[in-house]
């Protein structure tokens, strides 16, 4: 028996592996429920959001990244909701990079809407963060106002232009809305790639009620790739960034353009995430219900060793593939819970 012991101590202290052999190395976290816009493709107008006992404190999300970290996780991005609407966002921040400093993480990313970068740009490339992605699905501010519900555009322009001062890289993220963002494909490739930025196209998921049907808006990004296509010359492109997108080298600019299927081209065969959202609740895959409720386990006083194990656990259920379907009419969505839940 105690021969097999150093054999366990190697299988305990190896990366995190699925059941499907994908390692999982890059884990997405929603720092809160909470957002300042209302953007149509993501949640209903009239919300409810989490009460505060049932959100996780900075020090709850800053032990369960750091277990990831132990298990050898290697990028880690910071999500909401709106992540810097997250009141003490800046010290968490600086709380986990010391696991920038040390090695063990390679990055520390952020999605984000781009309404509060402007004030905390500077404090996060001080932090470390190097990269962020901003949300910006048209550059007309009757539309911006339109998707949002109650955003504005100019906040975010300057927030964009903050960010880059402080030496952050940008790369603009955009849904695909057929019928309310179609003609600003173009322009948007135009101000990204002008301003030195990347831009990834993405097609709208099925989750949560919105308060609408939003096969009236599914747009395939083949459909957004020929409209490109009329204007640029496009070819495939290694480029990664450890997360879903497939990316084009556009000739004529030197950038690139991501595009993210997960109804027309699901990416499920590279998965290497796994989603914390701000209630302590590990999402396996985007796309699935099963979950694992880290939240009851870190706060019934697990120790780290409990803490890790309840991880490995629940990456060893881990789906192959979502069950996205939108182009039934009247589908209900595919997951009940809103993106904002689970983390963008």
């Amino acid at each position: 028996m105690d021969g097999n012991l150093p054999r366990l101590d190697r299988a305990l202290a190896a990366p995190l592996i699925d059941p499907f052999l994908r390692p999982i190395t890059y884990l997405r976290v929603s720092v809160t429920d909470r957002c300042d816009f209302r953007c149509q493709y993501c949640m209903a107008e009239a919300m409810t959001f989490l009460p505060k006992a049932e959100i996780l404190s900075l020090e709850e999300l800053d032990r369960l990244c750091s277990a990831f970290v132990a298990l050898g996780l290697k990028r880690l991005r910071l999500t909401g909701g709106e992540p810097l609407v997250r009141r003490g966002l800046m010290d968490l921040l600086r709380s986990l990079s010391r696991h920038l400093r040390s090695g063990a993480l390679d990055e520390i990313t952020m999605t984000t809407n781009g309404s509060q970068l402007a004030r905390f740009a500077g404090e996060m490339a001080a932090a470390g963060i190097r990269r962020v992605n901003v949300s910006l699905d048209t550059l007309d501010p009757d539309d911006f106002r339109r998707i949002t519900r109650r955003g504005e555009l100019g906040p975010v322009l300057d927030g964009i232009r903050a960010a880059q001062a402080a030496g952050i890289a940008v790369k603009l993220n955009a849904v695909a809305l057929k019928g309310i963002n179609e003609e600003q494909i173009l322009p948007l490739v135009a101000f990204a790639h002008g301003r030195g930025m990347d831009i990834t196209f993405i097609e709208t998921m099925p989750m949560g009620d919105i308060d609408g049907d939003r096969t009236d808006h599914y747009l395939p990004l083949s459909a957004v790739r020929e409209r490109i296509a009329s204007r640029y010359a496009m070819t495939p492109s290694g480029h990664r960034t450890g997360g879903p997108a497939r990316y084009v080298a556009v000739a004529e600019t030197g950038r690139r353009i991501g595009f993210i299927t997960p109804m027309s081209h699901n990416f499920c065969e590279s998965c290497n995430r796994v989603r914390l959202t701000c209630t302590g609740t590990l999402y396996l895959c985007l796309g699935q219900d099963d979950a694992a409720d880290l939240r009851a386990v870190l706060r019934g006083g697990a120790t780290d060793d409990e803490l890790q194990a309840a991880i490995r656990a629940a990456i060893a259920r881990k789906p192959k593939g979502h069950d996205f379907i939108i182009d039934r009419p009247g589908a209900a969505p595919a997951v009940a819970r809103h993106m904002n839940t689970t983390g963008g």
